[in-house]
């Protein structure tokens, strides 16, 4: 019925009673075919002399439980007989009791999950993560060489606690473990080692998370091959180590996680170093150290030694002494040089100044000259340059500078 319907049909006034809504509740679900439904068995109440046997079936993924009814003499004709943990098939349709007020379903049908099955469809769920890529060594991390925090989950007060934390302990005293104790099996264990796992990867002191359970049947090992499980540690933050069962156990777990231990023993042994390995290797690194260092400095005072006893650093003074002699013979040889190739060069000067003396026309005129002057056709007075331009009995005009001078002329004027 809508929820426009229920408002024409009810209202504050006339509202409906218990019982009105209770039988159109148990219509609808009345009209519900029947189902398969798959889940574990967590409790059964099969009273003696009644005919109705009662079965909480629990999603082993999820904290979600129903309720089934059954006739007793369904329940007891299974083989073998139905126990808490037991993984079933249930044929059932849903049912709603007017009296109570509540739902379950009545099973017609029940079918116990046999070994073959489950290991089938644990073969189809490690198909689909390998594709998926959950199982991808790339994607394996690496553990810290000495985590600061280690969390533990196991069971508590189990042989598998005991194994992690005396190994891990014996070869790191040091090493602090934080346990959570959770379900290892049964229908509640997936849900509270995924509630640890959360709460250990929130917390930043925490570098690697360990899950360890000891040996057990397929059915006990179970919880470690569901999908819900291995989905959160593939997404969680910190790495995972998978301590489950002995050596032939591998639940999907140990594919998923980023380290797989054989045994929870196995795994204390791995996830801290051996505090008395580490301090022999500490001390063997030290003493080759040591070694190296001696050795190179042995080799570096070898070397100077040969370095000293070389000439050049034996008498350091001595060749910077020869070399010195060598410089001053070579300084007096150019001075003797330079001062030779003077005089030469001064000798040369002084032959060409007398030449150009001799030469010259300063000698001459430190003598005296005259300029001799004669008169043109024109009449004007022209500086006579040679004899052969004037005409025999053409009058010069002689002066006479700085000196006598004795010429012919035709005529002279007195002072000149």
């Amino acid at each position: 019925m809508s929820n426009e319907a229920a408002k024409e049909q009810t209202t504050a006034e006339n509202p409906w009673p218990v019982r009105t809504v209770a039988r159109k509740i148990a219509d609808w679900i009345h009209r519900l075919g029947a189902v398969w439904v798959e889940g574990q068995v967590t409790q059964i109440s099969a009273r003696p002399g009644t005919q109705t046997a009662f079965i909480t079936l629990r999603d082993p993924s999820a904290d979600v439980s129903m309720t089934v009814t059954c006739p007793t003499r369904l329940l007891k004709g299974i083989d073998p007989p139905l126990r808490d943990g037991a993984s079933v098939v249930v044929y059932a349709k849903p049912t709603f009791f007017l009296g109570r007020g509540t739902i379950s379903l009545r099973a017609s049908e029940i079918r116990a999950v046999g070994i073959g099955e489950l290991l089938a469809r644990i073969e189809r769920l490690r198909r689909l993560l390998a594709a998926e890529g959950l199982f991808a060594l790339e994607r394996k991390r690496k553990l810290p060489f000495l985590p600061k925090g280690i969390g533990l989950i196991t069971g508590r007060a189990s042989a598998a606690e005991h194994d992690v934390l005396a190994n891990a302990h014996a070869r790191w005293p040091a090493a602090p473990i934080q346990v959570v104790n959770t379900a290892v099996q049964g229908p509640t264990a997936v849900p509270q080692i995924r509630k640890a796992l959360s709460i250990l990867d929130a917390d930043p002191n925490i570098d690697v998370i360990v899950i360890a359970r000891g040996g057990g049947s397929v059915e006990d090992l179970l919880p470690f091959s569901d999908e819900a499980l291995c989905r959160a540690v593939a997404a969680a933050g910190t790495p995972v180590v998978s301590a489950i069962g002995h050596e032939p156990d591998t639940p999907l777990l140990d594919h998923v996680a980023d380290l797989r231990c054989s045994t929870p023993t196995d795994a204390g042994k791995r996830i801290v170093p051996d505090v008395k390995e580490e301090t022999a290797r500490v001390h063997q690194m030290r003493d080759r150290a040591r070694r190296a260092l001696h050795g190179w400095v042995d080799t570096q005072c070898r070397l100077l030694d040969q370095l000293r006893s070389r000439p050049v650093l034996a008498d350091p003074l001595g060749p910077i002494d020869r070399r010195a002699a060598d410089v001053e013979t070579h300084r007096e040889r150019a001075r003797r040089a330079m001062l030779n190739t003077l005089s030469h060069e001064q000798a040369a000067i002084a032959s060409a100044r007398a030449r150009l003396t001799a030469l010259g026309p300063a000698a001459t005129m430190a003598r005296g000259y005259t300029v001799v002057q004669y008169p043109d056709a024109a009449g004007n007075l022209q500086v006579l340059r040679s004899i052969s331009e004037v005409a025999e009995g053409t009058p010069l005009r002689v002066r006479v500078v700085d000196g006598a001078v004795h010429a012919t002329a035709t005529s002279t004027e007195p002072g000149e």
